[in-house]
């Protein structure tokens, strides 16, 4: 069984979701509740930290997708870090990388959301 915690830090106006695990079919309606809770709250300078993240599907890639164009939607920033090389491949992959900010680490992309 896949299993995913999301922890949030939040550091100044910009909220930090840190995933630790895999981003999978079974996983990605936590992924997205809280996310998409958190940005229906308010949220609009969001960093997603995937360094503990070692495997997304095309499910995590969908709600990913979908906070982005809710946070550009609210005109807000929307950075991605930390990305592991099998996850930075399926980004690649599927064209996302030219979707989105990518930082190598949370300092980075935090700077970049405020």
């Amino acid at each position: 069984m896949s299993e995913l915690v999301v922890e949030l830090e939040t550091t100044g106006e910009v909220v930090v979701f840190i995933c630790n695990g895999r981003v999978d079919s079974n996983t990605a309606k936590t992924l997205q509740s809280t996310v998409i809770g958190k940005i229906q709250d308010g949220a609009h300078r969001v960093v997603m930290d995937l360094t503990h993240t070692n495997y997304i599907s095309s499910a995590g890639l969908r709600v990913i997708l979908m906070a982005g164009k809710q946070i550009k939607a609210a005109s807000g920033n929307f950075v991605l870090c930390g990305m592991q090389p099998s996850v930075r491949e399926v980004f690649e992959v599927t064209g996302f990388l030219r979707l989105f900010e990518v930082s190598d680490t949370r300092d980075e992309a935090v700077s970049a959301a405020q």
